[in-house]
């Protein structure tokens, strides 16, 4: 079980990093690059290509603004891919749109080549696709996700049945 975690700038490893947590809390193995696709599309390809040699299985990449990153990775693969559009957070750079212009970006690829898309910012979500596509076929990965799951609904369960205000 290996996820490759791309993001296009070192001011988002502190949202990317979030992905590799929710990785390392089911057991999964991880690797993270930061790769432009505007800057270094020739490492970039190297790169992925490497990731596939390696026996990854699922590739999660964040970028902002124009958020090129996640989909030329998924016109260079046939991996799965899952875009985290990213708010701008670099200083003396517009801000963007507050992340939609990734989103947007992200979620309108091309027929063909999909990028599956979570919300702005929400790396951990990534992760967490990317655990249920890996849990089709390691079944110990499932039963970490159902007992997940169960721990959630008991939690919620138990904070909404007896409200004090």
């Amino acid at each position: 079980m290996k996820v490759a975690i791309f993001f296009g700038s070192k001011s988002d490893k502190d949202t990317m990093k979030k992905a590799a947590d929710v990785l390392k809390e089911f057991g999964i193995e991880y690797k993270a690059f930061i790769l432009s696709a505007h800057r270094a599309g020739a490492l970039l390809h190297e790169t992925v290509k490497k990731v596939e040699e390696e026996g990854f299985e699922v590739i999660i990449a964040g970028a902002g603004l124009a958020a090129a990153l996640p989909g030329v990775i998924a016109g260079e693969t046939t991996l799965p891919v899952i875009g985290v559009p990213l708010e701008c957070v670099n200083p003396g750079v517009s801000n963007g749109l507050g992340g939609m212009d990734a989103l947007l970006s992200i979620v309108q690829m091309p027929p063909q080549i999909p990028v599956a898309t979570v919300g702005i910012n929400s790396a951990k979500n990534a992760a967490y696709l990317a655990a249920e596509i890996l849990s089709i076929k390691y079944p110990e990965l499932k039963e970490k996700l159902v007992a997940f799951r169960k721990k959630l609904a008991d939690d919620a369960a138990a904070s909404g049945l007896d409200v004090a205000f």
